[in-house]
């Protein structure tokens, strides 16, 4: 089956997840024939956070981040939509992968996989679709130790800006990636690169994760979605000025292809930066409860997974089989999947979501039998796709197609 993400009518029944009631019992019935765990995609929830993220970023391209999908089936399909444009993979063994069917690969972290590197140099095709991430000469160094210029193709490097923002008091807020901060510093690592023989630079990246993935109304903590909500605004004066000054001072020296920056968490910030030529975003496809805690807007809950009970240790408490998929980060109850069917579960405080077992309590727990099914949502998006072989595709209360995952398809790039 080819996916089809084109707009459907809107209306009540294209939004069953806004009631629980009828969409999480609509889920289990629909994979009643699969065995857990199961992963389950909405097409209906897929196909609605698709098209909101392209009204979100109002007309600027999106490039589709895959380690927030990790299935192919759907990252084609995205791709087929006006609107989006080019892939930000996450490693270049990956993006080699995906460049047998697509042209317009940016790795989004620099790579020092040398059997990579050397696949890349040899192929002409390669070459010209994929474009690798640097951030000092260092990366360039290693690609010469790969093979030299005179041996290889010309490699396409795309030049990543520092978006931290280094706040009064506070500090480096963001995440530690590039050494590149200032329009200065990009500007001399652009005059470096293009006196280099065998690279063309092709385009600069500046990802302001203090932003895009800071939830600004974490529930329960309202001095803290007060301090997010303060570092996002005052985050985004930063970077669109240091940003746009950088993209003149690089553009000074080479001819960029593209501008690149963003996330789902800040598609409606980062279109208003006229430097930026296209926005990274893949978390929202999927909508992982990360986002329940952002207030401009809300995917709905497109991946989902199921666990059997298979332990009933007390009368008011079950034990589902797995579930101990904890999503990356700073560790806290936050990366722990979310027990959404029944309503009214908990995980058990001393165990919490374990590698075999997860005990379950609450109201709920006390009619839950053996063999019964409960729901829950990944903190994150592609991270659940690794401990899934495939996902059903739910359409309209079936089963439609069955979606391999990478891990499903025998890939494993980190």
């Amino acid at each position: 089956m080819s996916l089809d993400l084109s707009p459907r009518p809107t209306g009540p029944a294209a939004t069953p997840w806004l009631d629980p009631q009828q969409y999480w019992p609509d889920l289990t019935e629909a994979t009643r024939g699969l065995d857990t765990p199961v992963g389950a995609l909405h097409l209906g929830a897929l196909r609605h956070n698709t098209h909101d993220m392209l009204g979100r970023a109002q007309g600027t391209p999106i490039r589709v981040a895959s380690k927030s999908l990790r299935v192919r089936g759907v990252l084609d399909a995205v791709l087929a939509l006006p609107g989006y444009r080019g892939i930000l993979a996450f490693t270049l063994a990956e993006a080699l992968w995906l460049a047998q069917t697509h042209d317009d690969i940016v790795v989004g972290y620099p790579s020092v996989d040398r059997a990579a590197l050397h696949t890349l140099a040899r192929s002409a095709d390669l070459a010209a679709r994929v474009t690798l991430m640097v951030d000092s000469i260092d990366h360039l160094d290693i690609v010469d130790a790969v093979l030299a210029p005179s041996q290889r193709e010309r490699i396409r490097v795309c030049l990543e800006l520092d978006a931290s923002w280094n706040a009064p008091v506070l500090g480096h807020l963001g995440v530690w990636r590039s050494p590149v901060h200032t329009p200065e510093d990009a500007r001399a690592l652009a005059l470096a690169i293009v006196s280099r023989p065998g690279f063309e630079l092709v385009g600069l990246m500046a990802y302001e994760a203090q932003i895009a993935g800071l939830g600004d109304r974490p529930p329960g903590h309202p001095v803290q979605g007060g301090l997010n909500r303060w570092v996002r605004n005052r985050s985004i004066v930063d970077i669109t000025a240091r940003r746009a000054a950088a993209v003149a001072a690089v553009r000074q020296v080479a001819d960029l292809e593209f501008v690149n920056g963003g996330g789902t968490g800040s598609l409606e910030s980062t279109h208003a930066d006229t430097s930026v030529t296209d926005i990274a975003a893949g978390s929202g496809f999927f909508g992982g409860h990360l986002f329940d805690s952002y207030s401009g807007f809300r995917p709905a809950p497109a991946a989902a997974f199921a666990l059997s009970v298979v332990r009933k240790p007390t009368a008011q408490t079950a034990a589902l089989l797995g579930g101990g998929w904890i999503a990356s980060g700073p560790p806290g109850a936050d990366r722990s999947p979310r027990l959404v069917w029944p309503e009214g579960l908990s995980l058990v405080p001393r165990e919490m979501a374990g590698e075999v077992q997860s005990p379950v309590t609450g109201s709920a727990a006390a009619a839950l039998r053996v063999g019964e099914r409960v729901w829950l949502r990944h903190t994150k998006s592609g991270e659940l796709s690794e401990h899934l072989n495939e996902f059903a595709l739910v359409e309209d209360g079936i089963v439609v197609d069955m979606l391999p995952t990478y891990r499903g398809e025998g890939k494993a790039f980190l």
